[in-house]
């Protein structure tokens, strides 16, 4: 049986690498960003992954791995856009957008983790196609959550959906490095 912490720290290690990376070349940019626009951003990484995964191919040579990473990272973006809320200027440091960074990915993998018991891997014998499918419908979740100013009668709020979002982006990376796709 595969060790999932093992591999989660893996994945999440390779999109923290990414992650900083951006950091040194744009800053933390994305603070201009309102959570909409970081669900649109996330919209557009689903939506390409499910493109290539109906056509079957990339007229521009990425794969959809370079997109699951891009929606664990807005997905963290997201919440810390939720908590801090946007900012006019880049008003961070790239030190304090690491440890952001690091805070709600920690809050989100123990999510998954708890999911993960009751659930009992449940996810590994999910397709990747399932995770794509997935995640777009948590992303119209969240689109009429925003349309409604956040409010929800009985459901999770943004927050939730964009945790859930990471960690399906997750499974799908975990698929795609430790077992060919399958």
């Amino acid at each position: 049986m595969p060790d999932t912490k093992e591999q989660f720290e893996q994945v999440i290690a390779i999109c923290r690498e990414l992650f900083e990376k951006k950091l040194q070349d744009y800053g933390p940019s994305w603070r201009i960003m309102r959570p909409m626009s970081v669900t649109d951003q996330i919209f557009i990484k689903a939506n390409r992954i499910r493109s290539l995964e109906t056509k079957g191919v990339s007229k521009v040579g990425e794969g959809i791995r370079p997109e699951f990473i891009g929606i664990v990272n807005y997905g963290i973006i997201g919440l810390i856009q939720l908590a801090l809320g946007y900012a006019d200027t880049t008003d961070l440091s790239n030190d304090e957008a690491l440890a952001l960074y690091d805070k709600y990915m920690t809050q989100t993998k123990e999510l998954m983790y708890a999911k993960n018991h009751d659930y009992d891997e449940a996810w590994r014998s999910m397709r990747i196609s399932s995770y794509t499918d997935l995640i777009l419908m948590k992303i119209y979740r969240t689109k009429q959550i925003e349309s409604h100013n956040g409010e929800t009668l009985v459901s999770e709020g943004i927050d939730a959906n964009y945790m859930d979002m990471v960690n399906y982006a997750l499974f799908g990376l975990i698929k795609l490095e430790f077992e060919n796709g399958i």
